[in-house]
């Protein structure tokens, strides 16, 4: 039998949809535990009786436990998933977000780039290298699938820090693929597509429907003015670098110069982006949260099963079977002689065309990127790079410089501001970020 440790169970719909779909293969169903573990003991308890249900659900003789205690969770684990949210919504996003708002600067998402992504990250990799710890001792052969955000950093930051296998799993490929095929009024299975980048700004670089380039049809959606109103800013993209994003509109959004500007609403008005977004998402998934506990608590049938877009239970039926199984993942670029992007930094992590079976994760060389697509990612590795050294180090000043490299942040405040507004984030969380060390001032020019 293999052994699915969850770090961060309470995490209840993504840990009902990932163990509802390896449940939904027979391969797994009777061979699989699931050890849950979560520092929420009503969260905890919530998936572990989602968890049972489910199980019943697929009369599948899976076993199940549940514990505060994660070294419990990955003693002998064979994969491990990582779905977990430091600081949660209170204190820690709603910090990210109030804070910034105070100097003028406005956020969508701030989970994954930017100053609330970079404050995530802080708060995030040492939670996420004390799991790898335990790991190198208690399970060191497993598998890590790390679904946490802001991916890129913290993948970067495991494949510096830890010896542990991972690879970070996201569902922006496999969704924005679902939304090209319903805005062409094709079957999304049928579309074949390269893609590759870094986490949540890779490109299509190809995308066909039966050996038919897509591409001129997308550009039909741009001329003929059908462009969905949750992604205008993904089109617009399009119409001047000539390929598609991975991620969604709000998402990218803040990635980049040219969307949020203060002193221009009629921006955020013409491209639909809503601000502040996340926030209210987190609402909405607490209160989905409630009703699924108060369901749960009056309604003892079964779970009802379906599968998910995931890619978590296909990658692990592949390295039980041997059945190979094709996906987007993010590893490091260094990669034997050559990167797997060439130009991208080797130290980086990329999102790339993967293959999992009984040999584990092998990730596919893709070459050179076109060159402004590189050139546009590398604007977001400086800061994902910057900010892994700052919580690497425990220095304040890379920190300081991601921030201030930080395309969104750069286009809207000057340096001192940028500085000011790191100061005061660090502050507002306390110790939910490790104290970092100020270095020396040296002046310019002195040995």
């Amino acid at each position: 039998m293999s052994t699915i440790a969850f770090v961060g169970a309470g995490s209840t719909v993504f840990t009902r949809n990932l163990v509802s779909d390896v449940l939904s293969l027979p391969e797994l169903r009777d061979t699989t535990t699931f050890a849950l573990m979560d520092v929420d003991p009503t969260r905890l308890e919530t998936s572990e009786i989602v968890t049972r249900r489910l199980a019943e659900a697929h009369a599948s003789r899976a076993t199940v436990r549940a514990t505060p205690d994660r070294r419990a969770a990955l003693d002998g684990a064979d994969y491990v998933v990582t779905s977990f949210q430091v600081g949660g919504l209170r204190p820690s996003t709603v910090i990210d977000f109030e804070v910034p708002k105070r100097f003028g600067l406005r956020q969508t998402i701030a989970d994954t780039l930017g100053v609330g992504g970079i404050m995530r990250a802080l708060r995030t990799i040492p939670v996420l290298l004390d799991v790898c710890r335990d790991m190198e001792e208690l399970c060191p052969e497993a598998l890590l699938l790390q679904y946490v955000n802001p991916m890129a950093m913290l993948c970067w930051a495991v494949a510096r820090a830890s010896t542990i296998r991972t690879v970070g799993l996201c569902h922006s490929v496999q969704h924005t693929a679902g939304e090209l095929a319903a805005d062409l009024g094709l079957p999304p299975e049928e579309l074949d597509h390269h893609v590759a980048g870094i986490n949540h700004l890779a490109f299509f670089l190809r995308l066909e429907h039966r050996g038919r380039d897509l591409y001129p049809a997308l550009w039909e959606v741009l001329e003929q003015d059908r462009v969905p109103d949750c992604n205008r800013v993904r089109y617009e993209v399009l119409r001047h670098f000539g390929y598609f994003v991975t991620e969604s509109s709000e998402h990218f959004a803040e990635y980049v110069p040219w969307f949020l500007k203060s002193h221009r609403p009629d921006l955020v008005e013409r491209f639909n982006i809503p601000l502040d977004d996340y926030l209210r998402r987190s609402e909405r998934q607490i209160a989905e949260w409630d009703a699924l506990r108060a369901r749960l608590d009056r309604d003892p049938s079964p779970m009802g099963v379906h599968r998910s877009a995931e890619y978590g239970a296909d990658v692990i039926r592949a390295c039980e079977t041997g059945r190979p199984f094709r996906f987007n993942g993010n590893v490091p670029n260094a990669r034997g002689e050559r990167p797997l992007i060439d130009n991208l930094p080797a130290d980086c992590c990329v999102e790339v065309p993967c293959v999992a079976s009984s040999a584990g994760i092998e990730p596919q060389a893709v070459g050179p990127l076109p060159r402004h697509l590189a050139a546009l990612m590398q604007t977001n590795i400086n800061v994902q790079g910057l900010t892994v050294d700052a919580a690497l180090t425990g220095r304040v000043d890379p920190l300081h410089h991601a921030a201030m490299l930080d395309p969104h942040t750069a286009a809207e405040l000057s340096l001192q501001e940028i500085r000011d507004l790191v100061d005061a984030l660090l502050e507002a969380h306390g110790d939910w970020i490790p104290r970092l060390a100020r270095s020396v001032a040296v002046p310019a020019g002195s040995a």
